[in-house]
């Protein structure tokens, strides 16, 4: 009996650990709790090495040597799967190219409302020499802070705003995004229907800016809804929403969208990463290194912001900054090159 019932917890922990290593395979990378473990591949690997070590551990006892031994098989092969998972995204690379005359750099930092300050953002746009900025949670106001700041740097920028609730006066800045784009790059508009949110991400906002003249990448600065049990079927429906927002032609997607990329296994296209854009960091060595929480070493966070980009652009270096600046985000820099 005792026999039995080992064999039982061995297959279902073959199970268990097939689904949480490649959730896709399943279709369960979008379903609660599957969704909310797998954020953190390092948690699923740090959780399989301890069991592999309970197990080696059990295999002292005699009457369970058959089973700790086959936990302690399982437990390896699916830490060794996610470790190369790991290894194939990137667990880390902290510079940039020098910034060539065709290159444009994208910052993407969820600033948590107030908690960092204008001053602080304009002097790392600065650093890193931005030119293209998404800022989920951040109010207009500090958005025309840091315009002001760059202008006095010599480096002018158009500030571009949307808030899902402008009826309600001083709501949190959770309900806006705001996009800065270089001056350099022409005159930008936020689409209309990005505006009035006719067609937008549900409970957070995005904007979709769009260069007047028709010369240049549509930017979308992405924030999606987080995966809480509640609010699985709008986080769902904000991937399709942003995965729509990047067909066939020039696009650059950058922000919060609350999700990893093997959440987005059924969002892509056309061998594209979300529609048919393409994932920067996970180009670029930098796929495994965590953005959110700010709090957790880089590795053991999870990797929810992201800059991506459609085939009219190649990413050639990414770095995620260690300075989180008081957010609970850390900040991610893409570099993109023309394509061809």
């Amino acid at each position: 009996m005792l026999r039995l019932v080992g064999i039982l917890i061995t297959v279902l922990f073959a199970i268990a650990t097939a689904v949480l290593v490649w959730p896709q395979f399943f279709q369960l990378e979008t379903t609660f709790p599957i969704a909310q473990i797998v954020a953190s591949r390092a948690l699923v690997l740090g959780v399989l090495l301890v069991i592999a070590v309970l197990a080696l551990l059990l295999l002292f006892a005699r009457p369970l040597r058959g089973f700790a031994a086959s936990i302690l098989i399982v437990a390896l092969l699916g830490a060794a799967a996610t470790g190369i998972v790991g290894a194939t995204r990137g667990i880390g690379s902290d510079t940039l190219p020098d910034k060539t005359d065709g290159a444009l750099r994208v910052l993407t930092w969820n600033t948590n409302g107030a908690a960092v300050s204008a001053e602080t953002i304009a002097r790392v746009i600065d650093e890193q020499q931005a030119d293209v900025v998404a800022l989920p949670e951040t109010a207009e106001q500090v958005g025309e802070q840091i315009a002001v700041r760059m202008r006095d740097a010599g480096r002018p920028m158009w500030v571009h705003h949307v808030n899902i609730r402008p009826d309600v006066p001083n709501g949190p800045q959770a309900w806006q995004t705001t996009i800065l784009i270089s001056a350099n790059l022409g005159e930008y508009s936020v689409i209309a229907s990005s505006r009035d949110g006719s067609s937008n991400t549900s409970s957070v906002p995005s904007a979709v800016a769009m260069p007047v003249d028709g010369t240049g990448p549509t930017i979308v600065a992405v924030h999606a809804v987080a995966p809480r049990e509640d609010a699985m079927t709008r986080w769902k429906s904000d991937l399709a929403w942003i995965a729509d927002q990047c067909p066939a032609g020039d696009f650059i997607l950058a922000g919060d969208f609350n999700a990893t990329l093997d959440h987005m296994a059924s969002f892509g296209s056309e061998g594209g990463t979300m529609g048919r854009c393409h994932d920067a960091a996970s180009a670029t060595g930098n796929g495994m290194v965590g953005t959110w929480p700010a709090s957790l070493p880089e590795l053991a966070g999870a990797p929810i912001d992201h800059v991506m980009a459609s085939d009219r652009w190649r990413a050639t270096g990414t770095v995620v900054l260690d300075d989180a600046g008081g957010s609970d985000h850390r900040a991610l820099v893409a570099q993109l090159e023309p394509a061809g």
